[in-house]
């Protein structure tokens, strides 16, 4: 069944974008993971094609899309593989802060050349001391006349070594809390600015994960984004949107993960006969394709209530959460089933077991969006 959110122009974008990766990404995918890199080219591929920030006004060169246009390019790229997940985090992720809070000015300067894929965007939250906790972070932006001197460390930076354009969340007042963090850009080649290692990660080997440190890094005034003072208020808003496309990349790699298992247990034959034959994996396959279609029924419907600008932040946390789970449970379960080929890294299901598990912690562990459901229960 087709979501409701889903037109037919959506259907022919998705057809296009399809061929698009079956020329330019899926016979390349393979040599990507061993070169832990997706290379630029591809991104200035899809620029050029226009399936990078869609959605973008049409007055900085996008198509004033809506969200629906974001849906088709996550779920197919997520078919690629889980590495593409840098893609979607520009697109849908850090864009967004540009273009929703940033001046005229900024706009001009930045959106048109993330569309085009000459300027690749990262957001730079997480540090080797603070996580879940944003209010933790020790990465300064103090004020000096009209620039910003930016001092700190950022760790597990997603496009971390391919970004041009880093938002980093800071505290413009370090004896602030919440009130004190605010989201300044810092650009490439600007001096003090330099990365760390391009970190050995278990899984989503071609995405570049990288270190980030800001040594005296001096930047204009200009570069701040919004208001001095309200980057955690900023992130708490966008975070929704984040989560959810978390939860649509978990929903893909169930739904692939059980079409890849459900041929291999057809071929595969034991004791004379198809191994899809036997009673205990029928029902094991059965468990699997209930669950993912629970999730497909949720998701779809959420999606549906973000496209029309509801507050679903709650449902947003119960799906990262859920879907993220459900999804490592199935890579699980279907690697077994291949029993000792999806071992192998020959079979993408040992691959989608190492990218898998991931989800459940980034974009805000799983803990963490317990927290929030309950927290929204008045518990």
């Amino acid at each position: 069944m087709t979501a409701r959110y889903l037109q037919e122009e959506h259907h022919i974008f998705r057809n296009a974008f399809r061929k698009f990766l079956e020329k330019e990404a899926y016979p390349f995918y393979e040599e990507w993971e061993k070169d832990r890199m997706i290379p630029r080219y591809f991104w200035t591929k899809m620029g050029e094609n226009g399936f990078l920030c869609p959605w973008v006004d049409e007055r900085y060169g996008g198509f004033n899309t809506d969200f629906a246009y974001s849906v088709v390019i996550n779920e197919e790229l997520e078919r690629v593989g889980a590495s593409m997940i840098g893609i979607g985090l520009h697109s849908d992720i850090v864009v967004p802060y540009l273009h929703e809070y940033g001046t005229e000015d900024q706009k001009q300067k930045w959106l048109p050349k993330c569309i085009s894929g000459e300027i690749i965007t990262a957001i730079a939250m997480t540090e080797p001391g603070a996580g879940s906790d944003l209010a933790g972070i020790k990465t300064t932006a103090i004020k000096k006349g009209d620039h910003y001197i930016v001092n700190g460390q950022k760790t597990f930076i997603t496009n971390g070594i391919h970004a041009d354009l880093i938002v980093v969340v800071c505290k413009t007042d370090p004896k602030a809390k919440h009130k004190g963090i605010s989201l300044v850009v810092v650009e490439r080649d600007t001096p003090g600015f330099s990365r760390g290692r391009k970190l050995d990660k278990v899984g989503l080997h071609a995405q570049d994960t990288a270190e980030l440190i800001f040594e005296d890094v001096k930047i204009p005034v200009e570069n701040l984004i919004g208001i001095e003072g309200k980057g955690f208020y900023y992130l708490m808003e966008k975070l929704q949107q984040e989560r959810l496309i978390v939860a649509i990349s978990a929903q893909i790699a169930a739904e692939t993960m059980l079409k890849l298992t459900l041929k291999y247990v057809k071929d595969r034959e034991a004791f004379g006969k198809s191994i899809s034959k036997f009673q205990h994996i029928q029902f094991r396959l059965a468990e699997m394709a209930t669950e993912i279609e629970i999730g497909r029924t949720f998701l779809d419907d959420l999606i549906e209530q973000h496209i029309a600008g509801k507050d679903v932040v709650t449902k947003v946390s119960m799906a990262k959460w859920w879907l993220t789970d459900m999804a490592k449970k199935v890579a699980a379960e279907c690697m077994h089933l291949h029993g000792g080929y999806g071992y192998m890294e020959e079979y993408e299901i040992a691959r989608r077991y190492r990218d898998t598990p991931v989800s459940a912690i980034y974009a805000g562990t799983n803990e963490i969006m317990k927290t929030i459901i309950a927290k929204n229960m008045g518990l």
